[in-house]
């Protein structure tokens, strides 16, 4: 018969090892080797009102004239590209920490968009676009006449 003893400190170092390569994935996660990074999304909010869908989407530095923004088979997609600044020289940056290069987001659109009215805005760096409903997908109220029922 054999004593096994209890030692808190008999696996630390293996969830150590498991900590670090979970951030260390992190960390480089859409990085090249030599540490730029390969890509990147702008964040994007979305919302419904009674007559439409909204997407708004955090695009700054960009030039309105090269947003590519464009529905095709129910589907919206927004694409372009953020260049990195050439005026001042890479090895002067003590720090790079904004994303650079192209980017696509696309959107599945319900059947309750009406494409041929999509519209969209760009201003202070956030891009809007606006999604109206067709008619028939838009909320209806109807008036209901309740009479009273007096069988005597």
């Amino acid at each position: 018969m054999s004593i096994t003893r209890w030692d808190p400190f008999r696996n630390i170092s293996t969830l150590q090892e498991q900590v670090n390569r979970l951030l260390e994935s992190s960390v480089n996660a859409g990085r090249t080797e030599g540490g730029t990074l390969t890509s990147w999304a702008p964040a994007v909010d979305i919302y419904e009102t009674e007559n439409e869908l909204v997407i708004k989407a955090d695009v700054p530095d960009m030039n309105e004239k090269d947003l590519d923004i464009r529905v095709e088979n129910n589907m919206l997609t927004i694409r372009d590209e953020r260049k990195f600044e050439q005026k001042v020289k890479e090895e002067n940056y003590l720090r790079i920490e904004r994303t650079y290069g192209a980017f696509s987001r696309s959107f599945a659109l319900p059947n309750t968009v009406n494409t041929e009215g999509i519209k969209a805005e760009y201003k202070n760096g956030v891009l809007t676009v606006d999604l109206p409903k067709r008619a028939e997908a838009k909320p209806k109220q109807v008036k209901v006449n309740v009479t009273t029922g007096n069988n005597n």
